[in-house]
């Protein structure tokens, strides 16, 4: 039987200490890879919270005031289905982009058809990022916690920073300076107009990042 949200958090909070704090494992966590960012000597969990339900509404739900419904023109690439856009604030990575469907959807509303079209459009926007020399792999993020609209992020992951690769790089993005907004225009307008070339859709200089 699966466990219920209550049974859940018992599970988890016998492992816990007085305070409710988990334990950092340096051996079969993450603190215990070789690309943690953070040094685990001294480093605590903040106390494991019970549930809560059910949960707060996410922004955008059942397509009520979502602003990603509203900002279609201000993509830099669409077709007659999607949109790309940079992030508004440059990051701690070379380039951040986020795949958007212009009709409210969430991941799990798609259709066949969408989600295949999502599908392609993915493995294009990958071989773009990856195509730029500086770049060495395109992380793909999909959470959905945030935005009931549908958000595909694209973390361009730099060449030559082993130390970066894997699922903490979204941690490194945070940590790392901002990227000068040029460069960063200039790979988001360069994937762009490979996208394209290689999948179609048009492309617009006027709008760089929402």
């Amino acid at each position: 039987m699966p466990l219920s949200p209550d049974e859940y958090f018992a599970h988890a909070i016998g492992a816990a200490d007085v305070e409710g704090r988990l334990p950092v494992s340096r051996i079969t966590g993450m603190a215990g890879w070789d690309v943690f960012p953070f040094d685990s000597d001294g480093l605590r969990t903040v106390p494991f919270m019970a549930p809560k339900l059910p949960e707060t509404p996410r922004h955008g739900e059942g397509g009520i005031d979502c602003r990603a419904c509203e900002v279609n023109n201000e993509a830099l690439w669409s077709d007659s289905n999607w949109k790309l856009k940079a992030t508004g604030t440059p990051s701690g990575a070379p380039l951040v982009m986020i795949l958007e469907p212009k009709s409210h959807f969430d991941f799990t509303d798609l259709s066949d058809d969408m989600a295949g079209e999502l599908g392609r459009l993915t493995v294009h926007i990958a071989r773009a990022i990856e195509s730029l020399p500086h770049i060495a792999r395109a992380h793909v993020y999909r959470v959905g916690d945030g935005g009931a609209h549908l958000h595909i992020f694209f973390f361009a992951r730099p060449a030559g920073f082993s130390q970066l690769r894997g699922s903490c790089f979204v941690l490194w993005d945070d940590l790392l300076p901002l990227i000068p907004v040029e460069q960063r225009d200039a790979d988001a307008l360069e994937v762009a107009t490979l996208l394209s070339a290689s999948y179609g859709g048009t492309v617009s200089t006027t709008k760089l990042s929402d």
